[in-house]
């Protein structure tokens, strides 16, 4: 620990969840079955009780200015640590910087992101407009691509899973009272946590080494021995090249070192 780093992980969930829910919209019919009015829901983030609290301060029916509802907030409400998903913490994997640089990194950390999606109305056929254009996308979950490290370009699937939906109805008091239908839906999105990422020290692997056996015993003698490189042998992991493969038979009985990379007779 002590090393800076930020990917905007939690930042880019966010915006990510958001995003779906950005483009509702609700409908006004007439007899004839025809639009009259389409809508789009404002959608903001937020706590739900800051939106009440305010519908409460105008809750007068002729102030010149009030909340327009229907409307919908979005807020994070949690973050914990997924056990299920865990992985080996001490893997490391290997990238490049836009194929440009070698770096390592350690895997990702799995962790869950809780979201309340709250849905305020004054009707509740526009409320019910609104759920019904969101709870079939979600089996029970929808899955949204995020670029998590934008600089080594790792994107991942992240399923947004809805967890359960409520419903309350805040209308108290007289009929100069406002009312308020309030829906409101809990999601788990099971993102990943990146470490720090730093360039890697041995390089890229330039050649691919396999030695064939007859024996089963230790140190056997290699008989044949199958090798890969890349051509030309400077290539880049974006660059446009080949490979050149080369068998070798052995009958000298020697048998290979990988600590000092050479031939021994045992």
């Amino acid at each position: 620990m002590g090393e800076y780093f930020y990917h905007e992980i939690f930042k880019k969930t966010v915006v990510g969840f958001g995003n779906l829910f950005k483009d509702i919209h609700i409908q006004k019919i007439d007899k004839k079955a025809n639009v009259i009015n389409d809508m789009k829901v404002p959608l903001a983030y937020g706590p739900t009780q800051k939106f009440l609290a305010r519908l409460t301060q105008q809750a007068e029916l002729d102030a010149p200015v009030q909340i327009t509802l229907p409307r919908m907030s979005f807020e994070m409400t949690s973050i914990a640590y997924d056990g299920t998903r865990k992985t080996q913490p001490i893997q490391m994997f290997k990238t490049t910087d836009k194929g440009e640089k070698l770096q390592k990194v350690y895997l990702p950390v799995p962790y869950n992101v809780g979201f309340e999606l709250s849905i305020m109305a004054k009707l509740n056929e526009d409320a019910l407009q609104i759920i019904e254009q969101i709870l079939p996308y979600f089996i029970p979950s929808f899955n949204i691509t995020v670029d998590l490290v934008d600089s080594i370009g790792e994107k991942r699937d992240i399923p947004i899973v809805l967890e359960n939906v409520n419903f309350t109805d805040d209308y108290e008091g007289d009929f100069s009272e406002r009312r308020v239908l309030l829906y409101t839906l809990s999601f788990t999105a099971k993102t990943y946590l990146f470490g720090p990422i730093n360039d890697a020290s041995d390089g890229l692997i330039k050649k691919v080494q396999v030695d064939y056996h007859l024996g089963t015993e230790k140190n056997a003698p290699r008989e044949v021995r199958y090798t890969v490189q890349p051509d030309p042998i400077d290539a880049e992991p974006e660059d446009d090249f080949g490979f050149t493969e080369e068998t070798t038979v052995y009958y000298d009985s020697k048998v290979y070192s990988p600590t000092q990379n050479e031939d021994y007779t045992p």
